[in-house]
């Protein structure tokens, strides 16, 4: 029974990260998000190609994408995993990846999406409120100096493992920051390209 019901959660936390929100806000306007700008459904794109308000939508969602797949997962009895016989918190770190992979490899977009910062930035929400506050709080602080959201989100992933650390986060869930932190910027390459050539937007700007 423990099994099923970390395997359901695992499908579960990956179609949840697969609702393609930016997407759909795009249609809303008329607008299909993987056309324009930078081809990503996150919120980035939807703000500079769609609007404020309807980025701010989607950050938030996307947020909760993240953030109650992971939730429901810890606020189970912590024997039902521990039954398993896996160090703790396993089962909730591998539920934490899978909106992850979810919104950057949706399958309702054959396997596309966007860059899953903010959903990253859920799941940390779930299993560890003081360092997903401190990592957001690096975003802003980046993206405040540099107006640039790509920066502010590799620089806020680099800085996720070392904040999970000093922050007393147990080692599965620090081995995520650092799993989670590498896909992110991974995700961002095309970005990182540009800001090395001086040619990625700021915000702003289309």
């Amino acid at each position: 029974m423990t099994i099923l019901w970390a395997v359901g959660l695992i499908l579960l936390a990956y179609l949840a990260g697969s609702i393609p929100t930016g997407y759909w806000m795009g249609l809303t306007k008329g607008i299909d998000i993987r056309t324009v700008g930078s081809g990503s459904t996150g919120a980035t794109n939807v703000l500079r190609s769609v609007g404020k308000k309807e980025a701010l939508v989607v950050f938030m969602v996307d947020i909760a994408k993240g953030y109650l797949p992971v939730w429901w997962a810890m606020t189970l009895e912590p024997s039902l995993w521990s039954s398993l016989g896996l160090p703790p918190y396993t089962i909730p770190v591998v539920i934490a990846l899978m909106p992850v992979v979810g919104h950057s490899r949706s399958i309702f977009l054959k396997f596309t999406g966007g860059k899953s910062a903010a959903t990253g930035l859920g799941t940390f929400l779930a299993l560890n409120p003081l360092a997903a506050g401190i990592i957001f709080a690096v975003w802003i602080i980046v993206l405040a100096a540099s107006k640039t959201v790509s920066l502010a989100s590799t620089s806020a992933s680099a800085a996720a493992p070392f904040v999970s650390y000093f922050c007393g986060a147990p080692p599965a869930i620090i081995g995520f920051s650092v799993v989670g932190s590498l896909y992110v910027i991974i995700r961002h390459r095309s970005n990182l390209k540009r800001l090395m050539s001086g040619t990625e937007p700021r915000i702003g700007r289309k």
